[in-house]
């Protein structure tokens, strides 16, 4: 058995694995058990009309053959694409990371509260409303002179358990008339700053972003899903040595 991808908290949080050609969806609800150890790595394939397609390649988590490039993120304005094709209505909104890092972006109208709780953000505001994605991705190169545009994921696992710099926040925002604004509350309940590691065993905390965060051995370990693409899982907890947590946030 493979794990061939996962669901972010927007769309429902799960890892998916394949088995012969056939996927299972694991949905990850905080306080069920996870209870896999992981094997050799190798390329995740692909997934065609709802069935897995497998690849020994090994480059991970995708090989050259299976990398797939949302050329959309590239774009500042000017379309990549032989004819731009993004006509749908588009917001333009800043989100925050705790404590203060502030990132612009863009997503479909009709995707904005799924797009920010799938980057993990913990508080953002729609800035702008447009018709199409050319004009959004205009408007974020301008404002990214001022703020990020991504956020890497060591600085997500640095805000489980903090909180944001509600001061700071307000100071950017005062550059934009505001449409609407959000706050999510999905950390997991933690006492202690969880240690990045790649496991698939152990209590499930919750899920941030796609940032899965989970206890085992009185440990809270915050793991990047994307880091277990492609691993083959066997049954039965990890057995090899991972770092302890120090216990405290600092």
């Amino acid at each position: 058995m493979q794990l061939v991808g996962y669901e972010p908290r927007g769309r429902g949080s799960a890892l998916l694995t394949a088995d012969g050609g056939e996927l299972t969806r694991h949905p990850l609800e905080a306080g069920a058990d996870l209870s896999f150890s992981l094997g050799e790595r190798h390329c995740a394939g692909t997934i065609d009309g709802g069935e897995h397609v497998a690849c020994d390649r090994s480059a991970t988590p995708y090989c050259e053959y299976h990398t797939s490039t949302w050329i959309c993120a590239r774009c500042r304005g000017t379309c990549l694409k032989p004819e731009m094709d993004c006509y749908q209505t588009h917001a333009v909104y800043v989100a925050a990371f705790a404590p203060e890092t502030f990132k612009v972006g863009v997503t479909k109208l009709e995707r904005l509260e799924t797009r920010l709780r799938e980057q993990g953000a913990d508080r953002a505001a729609h800035v702008h409303t447009v018709s199409n994605g050319r004009i959004a991705r205009e408007l974020e190169a301008e404002i990214a002179e001022h703020l990020v545009d991504r956020v890497r994921i060591a600085t997500k696992v640095a805000t489980l358990g903090r909180t944001v710099d509600e001061d700071a926040w307000e100071a950017v925002l005062e550059a934009f008339d505001v449409i609407d604004r959000y706050a999510f509350d999905d950390d997991p309940p933690l006492e202690s700053q969880p240690v990045r590691e790649t496991i698939a065993s152990g209590t499930i905390l919750g899920v941030k972003g796609r940032l899965l965060v989970v206890e085992n051995a009185g440990t809270n370990y915050a793991v990047d899903m994307r880091d277990l693409v492609g691993y083959e899982l066997h049954d039965g907890d990890t057995s090899r040595n991972v770092q302890s947590s120090l216990g405290s946030f600092g």
